[in-house]
């Protein structure tokens, strides 16, 4: 297991850019792909993206492509979520997740806790 706490987020004009971060602690951090997934209220969690574990491959849901980046550093074991043009529908309560190598990942059994995101119009 890895404990990850997130950090970040905030109210944001509609345009807006925020950046999230989440650090990690206990197992090796680079022997984990990881993920940001998003739950707006009355709605199910939602995939945002992942990143797998030497940080060369990533992938994006459609509604964040080309607005939202992806990164991670092994070295000082945290991955980090930019989110540029906001629009009011990404508000949401944003949470990073770690996983296994395997790519694509077919489990995320650690959850940091979770970050609001409040996009304005």
């Amino acid at each position: 297991q890895v404990q990850l706490v997130g950090s970040g987020g905030g109210l944001v004009q509609a345009g807006g850019s925020l950046r999230l971060s989440c650090s990690a602690s206990g197992r090796t951090f680079r022997s984990y792909a990881m993920g940001w997934f998003r739950q707006a209220p009355g709605k199910d969690r939602e995939f945002v993206a992942t990143i797998n574990w030497s940080g060369g491959i990533t992938h994006y849901a459609d509604s964040v492509k080309g607005r939202f980046t992806i990164s991670r550093d092994n070295a000082k074991s945290t991955v980090s979520l930019q989110m540029n043009s906001l629009k009011p529908e990404d508000t949401a309560v944003y949470y990073c997740a770690a996983a296994g190598r395997s790519w694509p990942p077919s489990q995320f059994g650690s959850w940091g806790q979770g970050i609001q995101v409040t996009v304005s119009s």
